[in-house]
């Protein structure tokens, strides 16, 4: 080993020590890495910044404008809409929800397709029963292996199509993965449909969740001077609901608050908060001849109503309903609002809305669709509303089929494809200049560009074929098809602690050099390099999808390995036997 070799392994060893400790943010251990390069003079310093001209920071941030598009498109729920009553139980849902995770990520990026159906799931499984913890981990399970099945599913993917030219100036083509990826996803999802059993039931969403858990609603009714009901009992009123609405406050003239007894009396005038779901409070209301205090239809047209998720970067975050003046500005109303610490007690005029809260919007139905996007809400799969219906719902799925098929074709080459379908989406205001610059994930980019030359240094200086000759001495020994499956397990080992993108980085010309060496396809080690670091199913940290359901699903550390230790075996094994079927060695 020379001292370059030497010092470029003790930088990638350093780099992954820093991401295992985690007190530093990953895109700024990835900047330090590429200072320390160049510093000790593995990185030419001419060629520091080439990662950020590299085509694959382009297609990557392209990618995630375009999902951001499609995700706010509405289309997706609008389809999952009419199969949700069917799904009773655990054995429908896991399954259902899974394979529809599974399939958007086959064309988006992966947390964005899991991001849509998260609410889905937890409201689902809140009407009938279901423990998060048996859903959300087989969904961002579902949404890891889909990526894998085209080229744009997963920036690993992209990542290995750029190492491919690099060696045999060609990309992997847009459906090169699918022979492979389609038959782990089509196996994996038979897995998961059955072996979300191995997860606990008794799991409670917790920290990270708070802004996907759906309390109950809260509305306020006034009860109107002739209604029937004067004179009645809270309780005679909760009756009129089932039992499934509660009078939390009663608000009387005015200011005067109480919180009631059941044998509390109404009187003409009293306004009402109440909690329940939203179906809940309007037979409620109407059974009960209340009035919704902003409940005035919206003018011409058909009224609809629609619930969705503030999300951070929401304009109505931090705002009073009452200073949105959403009826003016937009011409709808609010309804209700559910927040996860159930903390609405007041008049909803003078509520503050948080990033997370879920609120019920009504209006008429092109002015509701223009206002869920014009405040960047989430809209959630369980309402009237039919985001679909809008002109520009259909324009991002449209636009990202013309690039596929680009792509496909060989017309452009695939950064041109991507870079020229966001630009369209933008010159056809799917999403705002703004909109876009706060869609690409920075520290994502940032790692990417960063990452490049420190990983192209382990190849310049000879390490990658250093390491390539420790593995060809292990394999030596056995068949062509354990040298691959061992780079497989390899690859996967090495993502909780690099993460997917970096681990392709490091992997893929280590796996390149081994093939060299033992004088075989370098495509079925390339394409196990693919396989294996995006199938990280053991932590919550390898990949931001894992992450992400943590909380909601309330799971701890050790639960991942339940469902994904059998999981990761499953791929190591069909993974292996589709690479040497379809990428003879």
């Amino acid at each position: 080993m020379t001292l370059d070799q030497g010092l470029a392994f003790g930088l990638i060893g350093c780099t992954v020590l820093l991401f295992i400790w985690g007190r530093l943010p990953y895109d700024l251990v990835a900047l330090l890495s590429l200072v320390a390069g160049v510093a000790i003079g593995i990185v030419p310093a001419a060629k520091a910044f080439d990662g950020f001209a590299d085509d694959i920071v382009i297609i990557v941030a392209s990618a995630l404008l375009i999902s951001a598009a499609v995700s706010r498109s509405g289309v997706v729920e609008s389809l999952m809409r009419p199969v949700l009553p069917y799904l009773r139980a655990p054995g429908l849902q896991v399954p259902a929800l899974a394979g529809a995770v599974m399939a958007l990520s086959m064309v988006t990026k992966n947390i964005g397709a899991l991001a849509i159906f998260m609410p889905v799931a937890l409201q689902l499984g809140r009407k009938t029963g279901t423990s998060p913890s048996q859903l959300l981990m087989p969904m961002s399970f579902a949404s890891l292996i889909g990526g894998l099945v085209t080229l744009v599913g997963s920036s690993t993917n992209i990542i290995v199509a750029k190492v491919r030219t690099d060696i045999v100036g060609q990309p992997f083509g847009m459906f090169d993965f699918t022979p492979v990826g389609l038959g782990i996803a089509l196996v994996g999802l038979a897995f998961l449909a059955l072996g979300y059993r191995l997860l606990p039931r008794d799991r409670k969403p917790g920290g990270s969740g708070a802004s996907f858990s759906l309390a109950a609603y809260v509305t306020e009714a006034r009860l109107p001077p002739g209604s029937a009901q004067v004179g009645a009992t809270v309780r005679e009123i909760e009756a009129l609901g089932d039992g499934d609405v509660a009078v939390a406050v009663v608000i009387r003239e005015r200011f005067r608050r109480s919180v009631p007894g059941p044998d509390w009396r109404l009187r003409a005038d009293d306004v009402l908060l109440l909690e329940g779901e939203p179906e809940d409070l309007e037979r409620l209301v109407a059974r009960a001849g209340l009035e919704l205090v902003e409940g005035a239809a919206a003018a011409g047209g058909q009224v609809k109503v629609a619930e969705a998720v503030v999300p951070a970067d929401s304009p109505l975050a931090g705002v009073t309903v009452a200073n949105a003046d959403l009826r003016a500005a937009h011409g709808i109303s609010l309804l209700a609002v559910s927040r996860s610490d159930g903390g609405v007690a007041g008049r909803l005029a003078n509520l503050r809305l948080r990033a997370g809260d879920v609120v019920v919007l009504r209006g008429g139905g092109e002015a509701l669709s223009d206002a869920l996007t014009a405040l960047r809400l989430l809209p959630l799969a369980e309402r009237s509303i039919s985001l679909g219906h809008s002109r520009r719902g259909y324009i991002p799925i449209f636009v990202l089929g013309v690039a596929m098929l680009l792509i496909a074709l060989h017309v452009v080459p695939v950064a041109m494809g991507f870079f020229g379908a966001a630009v369209a989406l933008l010159l056809l205001r799917v999403l705002t200049m703004e909109e876009a610059y706060e869609t690409i994930e920075w520290p994502v980019i940032v790692l990417l560009g960063a990452l490049i030359p420190v990983s192209d240094a382990v190849r310049t200086t000879g390490g990658t074929d250093l390491v390539a000759g420790w593995m060809s001495g292990l394999v030596q020994y056995m068949p062509p098809i354990g040298a691959v499956a061992m780079l497989l397990v390899a690859a996967m080992a090495v993502t909780p602690f690099l993460n997917n993108a970096a681990a392709v980085l490091v992997m893929a010309p280590i796996g390149a050099s081994l093939a060299g060496k033992l004088g075989l396809n370098p495509d079925p080690f390339l394409m196990a390099v693919a396989v294996g670091a995006a199938c990280d199913f053991l932590t919550p940290i390898g990949h931001q999808c894992n992450t992400l359901v943590m909380g909601p699903g309330g799971y701890r550390f050790g639960d991942y390995a339940r469902l994904g230790l059998p999981l990761s075996l499953m791929v190591v094994v069909v993974g292996t036997g589709l690479i040497a079927l379809f990428w003879p060695l």
